[in-house]
C-alpha cells in the first residue's frame, strides 16, 4: 500500500505535514504501508531529519513548483506540471501510488483527481462528504459539501448512493438511513430541486430513505446521511466550524460534544465517486490532521470502497 502526500499543501506546510508523518510512523508499525512524500527539495530539506529514523518506510519525490491556495485551479494545474499536486496526481494516474492526500488548493486537488483517475463510469458527478458530530457521540455524513453548488435531482440520488456505500464499507454501518435536507419534514416541502428529488429517493432501491430532515436534525440521531446540493452543504459545514471556533476557542467552553467539531479528528474530506482514493485536507491542517488523513485513507483502501463504487454504477 503506497500513499502519496503533497508535503507543500496547507498554510503550515511543510512542517506540519512532516510532523504528521512522524506521528503516523511513531504510532503505526505496519511496514506494509509506504508513504511517498512529494515536495520542493529546498523547502523540505530542513525537516527530513524529523523522519530520519524511518528510512525505508517512505520515499521522497522532488518537485520544483507549488500551486498556491489563491491560484486558479485549472490554470495552475496545467501551467505547473512539476508542482507537488500535479506530480502526485500524475503518479496516481500511472498507478505508481495507490492513493493521494493533500491540504493544498482544493480546486487543484479536484481538477487533478478528474484529470488523472476520472469519475467512476456510470456516475454523473463525484462528491465530497464531511462528518458532522452527533449528540450521542457518533457522527453523521453530510454531502455534498462544496464541489457541486448546482445539482439536478439525479445527482442528489447518486450522492445518497455514494454516501450509503461509504458508511457501509468504511464505517461498518448496515443500512445507513438516508435523508434529504429540507425546510420541512413533510413530503412536498422545499424548492423545486427538493420536491423533484424526494420521489426519486423514495423509489431508489438499496438505500434506506427515511424522508426529509431539517437543519436542526443534523446533530441528532434522525438519519445517518444528509443529502443536499453543495451550496447548502458548504454553508452548513462552515456554520458548524464557526460553532467550534466561537464556543471552544474563543470562549473556552469545555464539552465533549464541542470537541467532536474539531476538523483534526477527521483529517480530511474524501472525494467519493472517482477511481482511486483521494482525500483533501483543511487549509490549516495540523500534524494531527495529516496523521488522521493517512489513517483514514488507509481505512478506505482496506475497505475496497472504490471497487464497490465501480460495481454499483457500472453500465
Amino acid at each position: 500500500m503506497n500513499i502519496g502526500i503533497d508535503m507543500m499543501g496547507g498554510d503550515y506546510a511543510p512542517l506540519e505535514a512532516f510532523k504528521g508523518v512522524k506521528s503516523y510512523f511513531e504510532n503505526n508499525s505496519d511496514t506494509s504501508v509506504h508513504l511517498t512524500l512529494i515536495g520542493d527539495t529546498q523547502a523540505v530539506s530542513p525537516y527530513l531529519s524529523l523522519i530520519e529514523a524511518y528510512k525505508g518506510r517512505y520515499t521522497f519525490i522532488p518537485s520544483t513548483q507549488v500551486i498556491e491556495m489563491d491560484e486558479h485551479p485549472t490554470k495552475a494545474f496545467k501551467e505547473k506540471p512539476d508542482s507537488s499536486i500535479a506530480k502526485g496526481f500524475g503518479m496516481l494516474g500511472m498507478k505508481k501510488i495507490d492513493a493521494f492526500i493533500g491540504a493544498g488548493n482544493t480546486g487543484a486537488m479536484l481538477v487533478g483527481a478528474m484529470y488523472s483517475v476520472k469519475t467512476v463510469e456510470g456516475l454523473a458527478r463525484p462528491t465530497i462528504a464531511s462528518f458532522v458530530p452527533r449528540q450521542d457521540g457518533r457522527f453523521n455524513l453530510l454531502l455534498d459539501v462544496g464541489i457541486n453548488a448546482d445539482c439536478k435531482p439525479e445527482h442528489l440520488v447518486q450522492f445518497a448512493q455514494l454516501g450509503s456505500i461509504y458508511l457501509e464499507k468504511v464505517m461498518g454501518i448496515n443500512g445507513p438511513r438516508v435523508s434529504l435536507l429540507n425546510i420541512g419534514e413533510e413530503e412536498g416541502k422545499g424548492n423545486i430541486l427538493a420536491q423533484a428529488t424526494y420521489p426519486l429517493l423514495k423509489e431508489t432501491p438499496n438505500i434506506n430513505f427515511v424522508g426529509n430532515t431539517e437543519g436542526r436534525d443534523i446533530f441528532k440521531d434522525k438519519a445517518d446521511i444528509f443529502v443536499c446540493e453543495g451550496f447548502v452543504g458548504n454553508i452548513v459545514l462552515k456554520l458548524a466550524e464557526s460553532v467550534y471556533h466561537i464556543f471552544k476557542e474563543e470562549r473556552g467552553i469545555q464539552d465533549e460534544f464541542l470537541d467532536n467539531f474539531n476538523y483534526e479528528i477527521y483529517g480530511g474530506t474524501p472525494i467519493l465517486g472517482i477511481n482511486a482514493p483521494v482525500m483533501i485536507g483543511h487549509g490549516i491542517s495540523s500534524a494531527r490532521a495529516f496523521d488522521n488523513m493517512i489513517r483514514n485513507i488507509e481505512k478506505i483502501m482496506n475497505s475496497n470502497l472504490i471497487a464497490a463504487f465501480q460495481e454499483k454504477f457500472k453500465q
